[in-house]
């Protein structure tokens, strides 16, 4: 199945200030949770960012923040956002089945997160070139397993040209910026 602009929400997961310089691939990680969250505002796609207990890791990263100006921010206790009280509830007031994911770590608050919004009845998309863990054997086992259970792996081109639709439009001259 396709991902759908008008039933589709972005969840930012954690890329935060003490936690990010451990992240295998970081960079690209940041980089590319930026050009979703900049493409969901463009797009009218509603955005959500967690942050995992903030007094210990510190805020999400400027790169993030600023690209977030429209999202909605919630600090969390849980790995998990679904277990986190109110953040289901507040997800599914979007009136949005489709959940995209990304952010870190893999094996641990965007597992799951996205095995609880699975179970809350979300079809989840992992965006796998905007995910990782401090280690690649755990991003690539965290990525597995959610293959296996039914999550859908993307990468961040294919959910902006899925949230496009079509070339020539007024929408793609907008994003043509985050995809070249």
């Amino acid at each position: 199945m396709l991902i759908q602009r008008d039933d589709s929400l972005l969840l930012v997961v954690d890329i935060q200030e003490k936690l990010a310089p451990a992240i295998y691939d970081s960079e690209r990680v940041v980089a590319n949770s930026v050009r979703l969250l900049e493409g969901a505002r463009q797009l009218g796609v509603p955005a959500y960012v967690s942050e995992q207990y903030v007094r210990g890791l510190g805020a999400s990263l400027d790169a993030i923040r600023q690209a977030a100006v429209d999202a909605k921010f919630f600090e969390k206790t849980h790995f998990s956002c679904a277990s986190e009280p109110g953040v289901v509830e507040t997800l599914r007031s979007a009136k949005r089945s489709q959940v995209i994911l990304a952010g870190t770590e893999a094996h641990v608050c965007v597992l799951q997160t996205a095995f609880g919004l699975l179970t809350a009845g979300f079809q989840v998309f992992l965006v796998a070139d905007a995910a990782s863990s401090r280690t690649p054997e755990n991003r690539q086992a965290a990525n597995d397993r959610m293959r296996a259970a039914g999550i859908d792996i993307v990468t961040t081109e294919m959910v902006l040209f899925e949230w496009l639709q079509q070339a020539g439009t007024d929408d793609f001259r907008k994003l043509l910026p985050l995809i070249k």
